[in-house]
């Protein structure tokens, strides 16, 4: 196995899933409540996110977002605080989306957003020199070149606590918790704990990393994966998946990506986020 691909072309949300397939053309499955998986027409799609948001009462509606090869951006679903407005979006690398906003990062390593500023999640724009993001329900977090972190949001349980971390080649925010990927395969975490989700300290070798709302999903180098957090919905019952190029965390559900080409999913499947058996890439 050459390593993992990178995990934008695979995205789950708060109660649907997204793949980008070979030819640049988007699955999707799930809750269209919104019409977040209407993307039976996107092309050229080279990344995607989906708005994933913990599982409560009036959290059912969601967007989804895709990055084309040119750097423009397309999005669908929910938009009540704009965070579909990107069509004016240019010369973006990567597109990261949370509950009502999505941010992205531009050519030059800034990063811009659009949706609900609340507390203060699309504040970004001051960051530099970002390589990567990933949006939590209340907290923005992004990858400095530098391998250390910036975040901007709410800290209600510590999870912009990133301060002191280095080293980092990847991030992936959860609902009230952060987890950082270091060079080295190991992993770090920060914010709330109460179901197990930051229980990461003891990763090795790991190659990539997801935050559902709460449970943590890692891809190691060897094409297996690892899970901890909340399991109610059968979400962290990964251990028997093999050959796994990439993995997503949803709000109770987990998909990967398998090196020939197919799709496996665990977890919450009330609206048929799960149903990717079909899939191929």
């Amino acid at each position: 196995m050459s390593g993992p691909v990178s995990v934008s072309v695979l995205a789950a949300g708060r109660r649907h899933s997204v793949a980008v397939r070979s030819d640049g053309t988007v699955l999707a499955t799930g809750h269209n409540g919104a019409r977040e998986c209407e993307v039976l027409g996107w092309s050229g799609v080279v990344g995607v996110a989906a708005g994933n948001v913990h599982t409560a009462t009036n959290t059912g509606r969601s967007h989804t977002v895709g990055l084309r090869s040119g750097g423009t951006v397309i999005a669908t679903g929910w938009n009540g605080d704009g965070q579909c407005e990107v069509q004016e979006w240019r010369d973006m690398t990567t597109v990261a989306a949370g509950w009502r906003r999505t941010l992205g990062i531009r050519r030059n390593g800034t990063v811009i957003a659009t949706g609900r500023n609340v507390e203060a999640q699309c504040d970004v724009g001051e960051w530099t020199e970002v390589v990567a993001i990933a949006c939590g329900d209340w907290h923005s977090v992004g990858l400095r070149s530098d391998g250390t972190a910036v975040t901007a949001g709410s800290n209600q349980r510590g999870q912009s606590e990133t301060h002191a971390w280095n080293g980092l080649i990847a991030v992936s925010a959860g609902y009230l918790h952060t987890v950082g990927l270091r060079h080295n395969g190991t992993v770090v975490a920060a914010g709330a704990s109460g179901a197990g989700e930051c229980s990461v300290s003891s990763w090795r070798n790991v190659a990539a990393i997801a935050a559902g709302s709460r449970h943590t999903v890692s891809l190691t180098h060897d094409g297996n994966v690892l899970a901890t957090g909340d399991n109610s919905y059968g979400q962290c019952d990964v251990r028997d998946w093999r050959n796994v190029v990439a993995v997503a965390a949803g709000s109770a559900h987990t998909l990967a990506l398998c090196a020939d080409g197919s799709f496996l999913a665990v977890g919450h499947n009330a609206n048929g986020q799960c149903d990717v058996s079909g899939w191929r890439r």
